[in-house]
């Protein structure tokens, strides 16, 4: 989703076409949609989806998504094969984001908005809305991940109930979280991480 100094690792029983993402479920399953050749892009593999995806089976249809680090689009673009309502998709890449444009003009939806920019400087503006789901997925090694869920949690992107999707290299030490910040699921795959949090502030209140 983000860029990455070397690709993600891929196990040799999942192949992906260079340059390609196939959405994994829902209204456009099985479709596959191009990806800029921009270095170090590293979608998220079908497995990870495909586990992402099962622990927010209840939860996508009619969601509101925030991508913060959209690169492919691979995360936001499932979740609106799966009938999220809505996906914002912050990219920094300016080759990436007209790209993740044209996927959307390809799929015919006007449920997804790509904001070229970058994410930080967006995120420190106080939300219009919170959003029911957020992946955050940043370029591994960059220090990205600090300031990002700073600025979701003090200006309004989050509510009681919404979803966050980390993706990390597997052997970053996650700083501190949020207050309210309740881990539901985790696992590792390769040299990735990825994590899926619920904010429910009233379970930490003292």
């Amino acid at each position: 989703m983000a860029r990455a100094p070397r690709r993600k690792h891929t196990s040799p029983t999942e192949s992906r076409t260079p340059g390609q993402i196939r959405l994994i479920g829902g209204q456009w399953r099985g479709r596959k949609l191009p990806v800029t050749d921009v270095m170090g892009l590293r979608p998220s593999t079908d497995r990870v989806r495909e586990t992402l995806f099962n622990w927010l089976m209840h939860d996508t249809r009619g969601a509101r998504v925030l991508d913060c680090f959209a690169g492919s689009g691979a995360l936001s673009l499932e979740a609106l094969s799966r009938f999220a309502d809505s996906a914002t998709m912050l990219e920094l890449d300016s080759a990436a984001a007209r790209q993740l444009s044209q996927n959307l003009n390809a799929l015919k939806t006007d449920n997804g908005k790509v904001i070229a920019g970058d994410s930080l400087a967006y995120l420190a503006k106080p939300a219009d809305a919170p959003y029911d789901i957020v992946f955050i997925d940043p370029p591994f090694r960059k220090g990205l991940l600090e300031p990002c869920i700073e600025r979701l949690s003090s200006n309004g992107y989050l509510k009681p109930g919404s979803w966050i999707y980390l993706e990390t290299e597997s052997e970053l030490a996650l700083p501190a979280l949020p207050t309210g910040w309740q881990l539901h699921r985790e696992k590792v795959a390769g040299q990735v991480a990825f994590r899926l949090y619920q904010f429910r502030p009233t379970e930490t209140a003292v």
